[in-house]
């Protein structure tokens, strides 16, 4: 399982967070993903590999910019995916 974590530029508010959110679960197979305006990232976690180049795709098409992408290993704790 991975998590990638997306740095945006550009949210605002919770909408935007929703808009980024149902641009990504449209697009992906994902596990969870989580936008937070305040801190300008998003978390995604989802099995396989995914391209910079198709994060970069999705986020641009929202009117949003993608700065930076970290990708590590998720680790399920209980029932929660961190």
């Amino acid at each position: 399982m991975n998590k990638y974590i997306l740095k945006i530029e550009g949210m605002k508010c919770s909408m935007c967070e929703s808009h980024i959110n149902d641009s990504i679960r449209r697009r992906l197979p994902v596990k969870k993903v989580k936008s937070s305006h305040k801190n300008n990232e998003t978390i995604v976690i989802m099995d396989g590999e995914i391209s910079n180049e198709l994060f970069h795709d999705i986020i641009d098409s929202t009117g949003y910019k993608l700065n930076d992408i970290k990708k590590e290993e998720a680790k399920k704790i209980g029932l929660f995916w961190k």
